[in-house]
């Protein structure tokens, strides 16, 4: 008997080494569905089925399986309206370098064209959010898409999307099946002559700083070594924090709206930046300085801010030519001031609101993220909700070399911790995973702890409660705008979580965070602990501009008259901790 087509691309998938399908089962998608259903699951050397409740989920899921493990992740969605719910998890995934593989059935090929129930056009849709997007319209075409989707994923590490009409899915598979070669990924390595340009330029200037992405992960000691050299402090970007924060007596902490710490000033002081590996979008935040880039994406070189000297090549590879031609500076006098600076704004902003807080009430979230840091595992998986949660991820979680801390940095999407938790406790079904949500995020899909609950994932889900947007507060003010539409009805998500099968409690005393935390990661299965947390804290940048600060007091004006004082008061002493002091 022939095999059937679908079966034939589930077995090149197996033979990549998936053995996961996040998605929901429909129409068109049936015979891919009961192809998976046939390898008899991973436990057999198949591939499991994973039934999310929304796509959008089974996108983002796939995206921190991939970023966790470096393999395949593989997503799918009917046709129409199912397949379409993937495409925000899609960009995540593509735009964070995710190898993920979606699947998008489509309506019967005959069909295609005529306006039929449900149609759309997968393979434009999602050309934008892809490295490869393409439709399969033979049995003899097939296997050889799906090849060149699955190297194509895996080669730019990036999403590969196959279109597939359920008609031909079922189809008699007639051509040979592709052979599926593993392979490294290759380094890329600079020209000596940019390596010698680079060089001159740190031996010519006084003071050095460096700003490190997430580009510089497995270069980690090497970056540490290049800054002893050179006298330079180690600022970094969000997505650098998980490969270079730790074991880094250089580390001056983060700009941007999320930063800490004196990351800002030891960047706009030196007389040379050097940007490795990082694309740090927000342009506002890099400084007129001399500056050198190394980047293993030509593209990025100078798209942020203007390069004097421009290093094609990986991190690794250039530091390790660059090092033997460079001169050891005798003066340490600019990194031990901002050493220096970097400690006091660690302990008089950053750090003050953690200490003397377990008596204050509303909760403050700075203390709840402090002490969450301290209870998790040494190996914890953070996934952060976009908003307020990155940043107090961002300032109070410590990486430590053996966590993991992701989330949508680059697309910015709600709602992506809860399903990125999912993906990555199947990755790593026995490290401790902890989803810190914010309540908005995890109400958009909220659906989804019963995917926790229906695989007894131990993941557990912390609430950062504030029953408001925090981040899109803040914008507001910043612009001179009085809060408006971001508020909602305080929710009892604990009491939801407990209904639908989970450890579920509900802080409000801060004292008893640690006990509540300690007694959720102990649970054996999904638990949530919801933090009710001040609505009033808000998030300031590291420096403030004149602009910002004239916005927020014109806001404060605004609430003064519209609301009375009482608010803008008692905004003003949340938030006065958040104020770098000089």
């Amino acid at each position: 008997m022939a095999q059937e087509l679908a079966s034939q691309l589930i077995d090149q998938l197996v033979s990549a080494g998936v053995r996961r399908i996040y998605g929901i089962v429909g129409d068109s998608l049936n015979p891919i569905v009961d192809a998976v259903r046939k390898t008899g699951g991973s436990a057999k050397g198949g591939i499991d089925w994973i039934h999310v409740r929304h796509e959008e989920a089974a996108a983002f899921a796939a995206a921190a399986d991939a970023q966790l493990t470096g393999e395949l992740a593989v997503c799918a969605g009917s046709c129409g309206p199912g397949n379409l719910h993937l495409i925000n998890g899609l960009y995540d995934a593509n735009r964070s370098g995710s190898p993920v593989l979606a699947i998008a059935s489509h309506i019967p090929s005959k069909q295609i064209g005529t306006g039929y129930f449900q149609e759309t056009h997968p393979d434009r849709l999602f050309t934008e959010c892809s490295v490869y997007s393409e439709m399969v319209s033979t049995a003899e075409q097939a296997p050889r898409v799906m090849h060149s989707a699955i190297q194509h994923a895996w080669g730019r590490r990036g999403v590969a999307v196959v279109s597939l009409p359920g008609d031909i899915a079922s189809l008699d598979a007639v051509a040979p099946t592709p052979v599926c070669t593993p392979f490294l990924p290759a380094s890329v390595v600079p020209d000596p002559r940019s390596v010698e340009q680079l060089a001159k330029a740190i031996n010519d200037a006084g003071k050095v700083a460096i700003f490190a992405g997430a580009g510089v992960a497995g270069a980690h000691d090497e970056v540490v070594a290049l800054a002893e050299l050179i006298g330079a402090p180690i600022g970094h970007s969000l997505r650098g924090k998980d490969f270079i924060q730790y074991d880094n007596p250089y580390d001056i902490g983060m700009t941007g709206l999320l930063g800490y710490g004196a990351a800002a000033e030891g960047i706009e002081d030196a007389d040379l930046l050097l940007l490795l590996g990082t694309d740090f979008p927000y342009d506002q935040f890099l400084p007129e300085t001399r500056t050198a880039q190394v980047d293993r994406a030509a593209e990025h070189l100078g798209r942020r801010t203007d390069v004097d000297l421009a290093v094609h090549g990986d991190v690794l590879p250039t530091l390790t030519a660059l090092m033997p031609l460079l001169k050891r500076k005798k003066s340490r006098r600019f990194l031990d001031q901002m050493l220096k600076k970097h400690d006091k704004l660690m302990n008089k902003a950053v750090g003050a609101y953690t200490r003397k807080a377990d008596k204050l009430k509303p909760i403050h979230p700075e203390y709840a993220a402090s002490v969450l840091d301290q209870t998790a595992a040494a190996d914890a998986i953070f996934t952060a909700d976009t908003g307020m949660c990155n940043v107090w991820t961002a300032r109070y979680i410590n990486p430590l070399g053996t966590r993991r801390l992701i989330g949508s940095y680059l697309h910015g999407s709600m709602a992506n911790a809860l399903p990125h938790a999912i993906g990555a406790q199947f990755a790593h079904p026995r490290r401790q995973v902890i989803s810190v949500s914010g309540d908005g995020g995890l109400a958009m899909l909220l659906g989804e702890m019963l995917t926790a609950v229906t695989y007894k994932l131990p993941l557990n889900i912390v609430l950062f409660n504030n029953s408001t947007l925090g981040m899109v507060k803040l914008e507001m003010l910043v612009d001179g705008l009085p809060d408006f539409g971001v508020d909602v009805p305080d929710t009892n998500y604990a009491a939801i979580a407990s209904a639908m099968g989970f450890h579920a409690v509900r802080i409000t005393e801060p004292s008893e965070l640690e006990g509540a935390y300690r007694a959720a990661f102990a649970h054996r299965g999904p638990s949530l602990v919801e933090v009710i947390t001040d609505p009033k804290a808000l998030s300031l940048p590291p420096k403030i501009t004149g602009e910002q600060v004239f916005g927020f007091a014109t806001a404060m004006s605004k609430l003064v008259l519209n609301k009375g004082a009482g608010e803008a008061v008692s905004m003003a002493r949340s938030n006065l901790r958040n104020i770098p002091r000089s």
